[in-house]
Formats: structure tokens, C-alpha cells, sequence
């Protein structure tokens, strides 16, 4: 099988690396004559280019894991959302802002902005080659070598720096002389089909092509309906007239494949490996990646909201939709990788890759909760008045995010002194068409609409590193790295438009008067094609406002490590690094506002000179500097591995995006709304201040005997805020107000203007997001050997994590909360490989994921109207299914 094939080929790899203290460079590493493997008995090392050098894992000293495609596949992975918990102090979430972004976080550091503004605090590499957009984390694992995951700052070695870590996916290379080949089967509930299919082919004795393709569909889990909500509150002045209320311009009938929560995925991969001459090699690979799926959505929290006015009247995953989710997004990446090895001592690595990634995307943002009559006030005329209706849509018109990424790598090896030597240089250019719709607001339920045409933002990125290991004397190797890095940021005529009141019907129609008789609102009859977002620029009869700035950052950062290899089995090691991510800016903004006064004119800012005070809210790199203390090594006769890793971290000047407010005009509030909008707020990024992480993490296998093998993992994570003085508690104030549960604290009256505008809360020794304290995993297989080579495998995973949070409030209230409690979840799979001697051996595989149907939320937070309740978003149910195989 190719399988086993890979898996012997590995393991003389590892024996052959383990004979020198200082592996050999990547290309002579590949030249070792195998030796005989090792017995079945002993634990299969990985070989990781984890420091740019391939080594054992098990002897490279940094907190990295290595994950094979044959893990992978059995654990049902197909992209790197599903890794949560298998890797210590790794958490991924989906984004439900309808930008199909991944939010990872590895040891508590990472990144919430998905747009083509944010930087990613945990770097993701295909090839060795960075990727900048966190949307490719998206993208199908399928014919892997293994994927790598670096925890930690990456401040010298890998790409554009990074503060949380680095995953390196791998995918294999073409052989040269080989025509194998492999091709599998998945179905499974919820009309899982999935379909995987690779061939190797030889050309010549120093040229072969290696094709391969993945596609998955699957129907979404949810309980999804039309929403084609008509108001009937006769005791609000609200009747029934046949006529939805809700947008019905892109409201359709959908099919369970088309639900949101559904997957509808291909990929394909060509690459090529040219062995020039016998010091020059060439790998050039070609990848399109489609994604077109209907997208995630935020649900309500039943159980949150029982025993409340807002308690679910449907289903527990009920939605009603009238804008059926869809997502056109495509990754087209060519790579090249040319490695020419001078000499014994020197090799020169130049990278390249080129990718186009282009998406259209619609989502429901509402999920079909409404008001509920309670919260109805059909006489209130502030901004503050509840609406029956509550219709929220968002839309990614266009966009294209072409990236060009370098690298040049010199990589010398003398014995006791090897070094790796390097220049970075990436550029993106990013074309952006995205606007949101809020329909049925107040007063009058008149909608409201944002759109914002980025035409040009560019983004550069410049390093130039090297980092050295030097054996000082016999088992004791000193490193240190350095890495210089530029990074600049512009954003060209950047465009930002608004609508409001009337505005919105952009002179397609004239809605009655407010306040006469028969006034009900705004209904679909009235939303016409060319009114809001959706309808892009032209939609908006007012002037853009225009955006045009630049600004640059500029960070040096290194690495000290010293190493003890106290014998083959044995290693213990330290380090010191930093990492920084580069700042940034947002959209031109209007500290004072948007609102006009009954004569129709902006109001003032409260504080500063009269008129509009823009401002493109900056805000600085964050960094990370860690402290790290490991071991490595094995045990009983190498029958069981261990990796520890013991760490503490400085987190400075964290990047937070969310609703932050950052102005206030003189726009006087009505007695129902103290507070109201004179207090401005913006989705935005700002520096929040400084945490600090520290925590331990162990993994390892064993093999307790024959033909058993047991995986674990756990981790501790302490990752607390230490400072963070102007954190202002707005979350969810009304619903807090109307459950009787802690409330927001009042606007600050006092002498500090830094806290002006805000409610004051003390954050500080509150958890990061994404950070649970406690993780554990543990899995275990056994093959059973029959005559003529059939075999059985049952194999069983079970993981386990404490509660986590999903923001800085860490707001735990009995009905309103944004957090995950502790949970556990179990996978299992059956597997037989059919007997020795077949032509095309094969396998049957039956598996069970997340046994239990344990719903645990991949993101939460307080929404729906008014932000009366929980939202979330979850992992998939109870998966199972059956998977087939061959290879030859």
C-alpha cells in the first residue's frame, strides 16, 4: 500500500537523521541511503522543517506538532477548523461576519478582523510559502505529507512575522520513477459525499507530474425556513396584511443543500518536480481552491434564553432566512520552489508564490429573530425606538486579494556551525466591494445601509533574517536569530457611503408620512431593485466620503536558545524569542457622528472645534515576547514518546476589533435613552492594553504493546488580561437592564478624559478569548492481524476542555453569556485492510465523529434585536459514516 509505503520511507528518514547531533540541510537530508526500519514495536518519527532544516521532531527544539494526512483522514478533517483540540492550546472558530474567515488562536494570541485590513496573529504557509489572507485557512487538506503547527512567536525563519504561531501545510511532492496512486470514498449522514483521487506519473527518470483532487458536499444541519415574517401586534398598532415585512428581494426556497452549515467544496493540485541536474531541483505546483458553500450563521442560544421573554418558540437550531446564504470564493495559487545544493556545505532556496483569491458572499445577519411585542413602542420617535421588524443583510459585492509572496534562503552546514540566512518580500493588493443592510430599524422603520468601494489598498511587507546554531561544545548548541521587518500599509481612494431615513429608497420611491393614519412601517412591497447595499455605489444618493492614507511600521526581532542533547533519546532545551504583528488603520470615520439635527445638519463633536473631526483611528503593532523551557525524548526502549514544553509570554499592545466607541456629538437624548447615540461607536481595531500567558504542554505517543498505539496531548493555559484601563462595558446593556442581571456600569462623569464616553469596567486577570485553562486529548488503536493478511483496526479518540471565553467581558450570566462551558467530545472508526497480494489493495473504514452529539459554540456573543440575547455559532452534530479506499 502507498500508505505503508510513505510510512517506511519515514521511518529510515528518522533513523538516518538521528545519526548526526546537527541534521543535514532539507536537500541532503533527502540524499541519506534509507537504512533497515526500525522494529514495529518503537514509535514512527516525523521529520518537521519546523528551524528550515529537516529534523526529527522529536530533536528539533521548538513547541511544534506534526500531524500526517493519514491522521487526518481518519479523524475527518478537511480543513483546519476541525483541528481544535487535537493540537495543544490550538482553537479555531468560524467567522460569522459573512466573511468566510477562520479565527485562530494558538496559546490565547490571535486575531479577529477577517477584512482585507487585519493582519493575522498566527501565520498560515503552504509549500513553507506564507499565505496573507486568513480565508485560505478555509482551504481542503488533501494529499499531505503533514501539516506542521509552530506555537509561539515567529520572529526570524518563517514569512511575515507573526505573535502566535505558525501552521505549514504540506502537501506531498511528485515522485520521481513512481506511478502510485490512491483514491477514496466518504458518505455519510446528512448526505456526506466526498471524494479524494491522486496519481502519481513518471515522465522520465528526472521529471514527474503528480495530480490530485478533493471535492466534499454535504447538506446543512440547521432547521431552516423562509422568513417571510408579516407583524401582527393589533395592541401596538401593528396588523396583518399579507405582505412580508422582510426583504423578499432575494428571498428563495432552498434545499437542505443549500442550507447555511452545509459544505459544497473542490480543489485541485498539479505539480511538477524536475530533478534539473543532480545539485538542482525544481518543484513548480499549480492549486485552484472553490468554495461554495452557503456559509455559517449566528443561532440563538435556546438553553441560554429558557425561561425568559425570549425563549425559543422553534426548533433548538431553528433560523428563518430570507437571504439564503451564498459564497463564490476561489484560490488560484501557482508556486515555485527551486533548491539548488552548491555543495556539501550550501544550499540556496528561492520560493515564490503568486495567488488570486476572489469572493462573492450574501448572508442573513438577523437569523429571523424579531422583536418581541414586550419591546414594541409604535409612538417612540428617538433613534432608541424598538421596531417590530428586525432585517439585517451583508454583502460581498467583489473582491480580489492578489498576493505576490518571495523568498530567498542561503542555508550552510560546517558540523558544529550551520546557519539559515534569508529575505522576505511580500505585496498584496486588495479590491474590496462589501456593504450591510439594516432594515425595520427606528424611527418609523425606515432602513439603513453602508457601503464601502476599497479600490486600491496595498499591502508590503519586508524582512530580511538569519538565525544560527553553533555546537560550543559536545551536546550543547547555542542559537540566535534575527529578523528586520518593514511593513507598510496604503489605502487609495477608499470609498465610504451611507443612507438614512429616506435616503435609503434612493428616489425609486416615496414611503407615506410617518405618524399619520394607516402608518405601519416599512414592508418588502416597498424595497425595490437599486435600494441599499446590495444594489452597490449607485444605491446611495449622497457623496462618499473618500479615504486616502499611508503609513509604515517597522520592527526587529530575534531569538536566543540554548540546547542540551544529553544523548540520542534525550533533549532538553530554552528559548527567548519575540514577535510582532504590523499596525494598521481603519476607514476615514467621523468621530462626531453621522446623525443629523431636524434642520438637517451634522451634529457638533461634544468635545474639540464644531463641524465633522475625521479620523482614521490608527493603531500600533502588537508583540509578543516568550520565554520558553522544553524537554523532548524517549522512553522505554522507544516505546513512548514525550514532548513538554513549559512557556510564559508578554503580550503588549494587543490588537482588538470589535464595536469600540470612539466619539461623542451633542445630539440631546430623550428621557427613555440616556446614553443614546450621542456616544459614538465603530466596528474598528485599537490597542488594548497587555496580557500575560504562561502555561505547560505535554504530547507524546506510546506503545504499550504490539501493534497498539496511544496519542495524548494536554495543556495548561493561563492567558489573563494584566492592563487594559479603557475597557468599556456596553455589552448588551438593555437585555442586562430588563433580566435583572448585573448592568452596565453608568458613563464615566469623572476627571479622566480618557475614559470619557466609556462605562468603565476593570478587565484586568479576565481570560483571553480562546483561551480554555485545561485541555486534554487522548486517543487509541489497535491492529488485529488474520490470515492472509487482512487486518482490523478499531481506533478511539476522546477530548476534553474547560470553559472558555469568546471576549474580554467574560460576561457568565445565567441568561446572557459569551462563553463555551467545559465539554467533551468523543470520534471513533473501524477500519479493514483487505489481504496481502492484492493488485490494488484497499480498505473499508466506518467512523462515528463527535459520538455524543456534543454542540459545542465555535463563536459567541450578544445579538439579535437590541442585543437581547445570546448568538452563537457550533460544531458540526453527530457525524458517521463509511469511508473506502485503494491505492497501487
Amino acid at each position: 500500500m502507498l500508505e505503508s509505503n510513505r510510512r517506511k520511507t519515514l521511518i529510515s528518514s528518522a533513523v538516518a537523521g538521528a545519526m548526526a547531533l546537527l541534521a543535514a540541510p532539507v536537500s541532503a537530508q533527502e540524499a541519506v541511503t534509507e537504512a533497515p526500519p526500525p522494529s514495529p514495536d518503537t514509535i514512527q518519527e516525523v521529520m518537521v522543517t519546523a528551524t528550515r532544516y529537516s529534523t526529527s521532531l522529536l530533536k528539533t527544539p521548538v513547541a511544534v506538532s506534526a500531524v500526517t494526512q493519514e491522521e487526518l483522514t481518519r479523524k475527518g478533517v478537511v480543513n483546519i477548523k476541525a483541528l481544535t483540540g487535537d493540537i495543544p492550546n490550538l482553537q479555531l472558530g468560524g467567522a460569522v461576519d459573512g466573511s468566510s474567515g477562520v479565527q485562530i488562536a494558538i496559546r490565547g494570541v490571535s486575531n479577529s478582523d477577517f477584512t482585507e485590513i487585519g493582519n493575522p496573529a498566527v501565520g498560515l504557509h503552504v509549500a513553507g510559502i506564507y499565505s496573507p489572507r486568513p480565508q485560505g485557512a478555509l482551504a481542503l487538506l488533501f494529499d499531505l505529507d503533514r501539516l506542521e503547527v509552530l506555537r509561539g512567536p515567529q520572529g526570524t525563519l518563517f514569512g511575515r512575522n507573526s505573535t502566535g504561531g505558525s501552521i505549514n501545510i504540506i502537501p506531498n511532492k511528485p515522485v520521481i520513477g513512481s506511478s502510485e496512486g490512491n483514491v477514496m470514498l466518504d458518505v455519510g449522514n446528512y448526505n456526506q459525499r466526498q471524494l479524494s483521487v491522486v496519481q502519481n506519473l513518471p515522465v522520465n527518470d528526472r521529471f514527474a507530474l503528480r495530480l490530485t483532487a478533493s471535492g466534499v458536499k454535504r447538506d446543512g444541519w440547521i432547521d431552516q425556513r423562509r422568513d417571510d415574517y408579516d407583524v401582527n401586534m393589533p395592541s401596538k398598532g401593528f396588523y396583518a396584511d399579507g405582505i412580508p415585512d422582510t426583504d423578499q428581494r432575494l428571498n428563495r426556497d432552498v434545499g437542505k443543500g443549500d442550507y447555511y452549515t452545509n459544505r459544497d467544496q473542490w480543489a485541485a493540485r498539479i505539480s511538477g518536480l524536475w530533478k534539473v541536474t543532480d545539485n538542482l531541483q525544481w518543484l513548480v505546483a499549480f492549486e485552484n481552491y472553490q468554495n461554495n458553500d452557503a456559509g455559517d450563521i449566528a443561532m440563538k442560544d435556546c438553553d441560554q434564553a429558557a425561561g425568559t421573554a425570549y425563549a425559543c418558540t422553534g426548533g433548538k437550531y431553528s433560523v428563518a432566512i430570507n437571504i439564503p446564504g451564498i459564497t463564490d470564493m476561489s484560490i488560484r495559487t501557482a508556486r515555485s520552489n527551486l533548491v539548488w545544493n552548491v555543495n556539501a556545505q550550501t544550499d540556496v532556496e528561492y520560493s515564490y508564490a503568486h495567488a488570486i483569491q476572489r469572493r462573492f458572499q450574501q448572508q442573513d445577519s438577523d437569523g429571523g429573530y424579531h422583536p418581541i411585542e414586550a419591546d414594541v413602542d409604535a409612538t417612540a420617535t428617538s433613534i432608541g425606538d424598538r421596531w417590530p421588524v428586525y432585517d439585517n443583510g451583508t454583502y460581498t459585492l467583489n473582491s480580489k486579494f492578489a498576493s505576490d509572496v518571495h523568498e530567498l534562503q542561503l542555508r550552510q552546514n560546517f558540523g558544529k556551525l550551520r546557519y539559515v540566512a534569508g529575505l522576505f518580500y511580500m505585496k498584496e493588493k486588495n479590491t474590496l466591494d462589501y456593504g450591510q443592510d439594516f432594515r425595520g430599524g427606528g424611527p418609523n422603520g425606515y432602513p439603513t445601509a453602508n457601503f464601502y468601494h476599497q479600490p486600491h489598498r496595498i499591502s508590503e511587507s519586508k524582512a530580511v533574517f538569519a538565525q544560527a546554531d553553533w555546537e560550543f561544545i559536545p551536546k550543547w548548541t547555542f542559537t540566535a536569530g534575527v529578523r528586520t521587518s518593514r511593513d507598510e500599509r496604503e489605502d487609495a481612494n477608499g470609498q465610504f457611503w451611507e443612507a438614512y431615513g429616506t435616503d435609503y429608497f434612493n428616489g425609486l420611491y416615496t414611503p407615506g408620512t410617518p405618524g399619520t393614519p394607516g402608518w405601519q412601517g416599512i414592508d418588502s412591497s416597498m424595497l425595490l431593485p437599486g435600494m441599499g447595499a446590495y444594489y452597490g455605489s449607485g444605491a446611495f444618493p449622497a457623496a462618499a466620503s473618500i479615504s486616502n492614507h499611508k503609513d509604515a511600521w517597522r520592527k526587529t526581532t530575534g531569538r536566543l536558545g540554548l540546547t542540551w542533547q544529553v544523548d540520542a533519546r534525550n533533549m532538553f532545551y530554552t528559548s527567548l524569542s519575540t514577535g510582532y504583528k504590523a499596525g494598521g488603520f481603519n476607514d476615514r470615520f467621523n468621530l462626531c457622528g453621522s446623525m443629523l439635527d431636524p434642520n438637517g445638519v451634522p451634529y457638533d463633536c461634544a468635545t474639540g472645534p464644531s463641524g465633522p473631526q475625521y479620523s482614521f483611528l490608527p493603531y500600533s503593532p502588537e508583540t509578543v515576547t516568550n520565554l520558553e523551557f522544553g524537554y523532548k525524548g524517549k522512553m522505554l526502549d522507544d516505546r513512548l514518546t514525550l514532548s513538554a514544553t513549559l512557556f510564559y509570554s508578554r503580550y503588549k499592545d494587543m490588537q482588538m476589533t470589535g464595536q469600540h466607541t470612539v466619539g461623542q456629538n451633542k445630539r440631546p437624548c430623550a428621557a427613555d435613552e440616556p446614553g443614546c447615540n450621542a456616544v459614538i461607536s465603530w466596528w474598528s481595531t485599537r490597542n488594548i492594553g497587555r496580557a500575560n500567558i504562561k502555561g505547560l504542554e505535554l504530547e507524546g505517543q506510546y506503545r504499550p504493546w504490539r501493534d497498539a498505539r496511544l496519542t495524548y496531548s494536554a495543556s495548561l493555559l493561563s492567558a489573563k488580561v494584566a492592563d487594559y484601563h479603557t475597557f468599556s462595558d456596553d455589552l448588551g446593556c438593555g437585555s442586562r437592564l430588563a433580566q435583572g442581571i448585573t448592568p452596565c456600569p453608568d458613563y464615566y462623569s469623572g476627571p479622566d478624559t480618557s475614559l470619557s464616553q466609556l462605562r468603565p469596567y476593570n478587565v484586568v486577570g479576565n481570560r483571553l478569548p480562546y483561551s480554555p485553562p485545561r485541555t486534554m486529548n487522548l486517543s487509541f488503536s489497535q491492529d488485529f492481524h488474520f490470515s492472509n493478511g487482512w487486518m482490523l483496526t478499531p481506533w478511539v479518540q476522546a477530548r476534553w476542555q474547560d470553559k472558555m471565553f469568546f471576549n474580554l467581558r467574560n460576561l457568565d450570566e445565567a441568561h446572557l453569556s459569551s462563553v463555551q462551558g467545559a465539554y467533551a467530545q468523543v470520534d471513533s472508526s473501524l477500519r479493514l485492510n483487505g489481504p496481502d497480494g492484492d493488485r490494488y489493495p484497499w480498505y473499508a473504514e466506518l467512523y462515528v465523529r463527535n459520538a455524543f452529539d456534543k454542540r459545542a459554540k465555535t463563536w459567541a456573543g450578544i445579538g439579535g434585536p437590541d442585543e437581547r440575547f445570546t448568538l452563537a455559532s457550533y460544531n458540526d452534530p453527530r457525524m458517521f459514516g463509511l469511508r473506502v479506499g485503494t491505492s497501487w
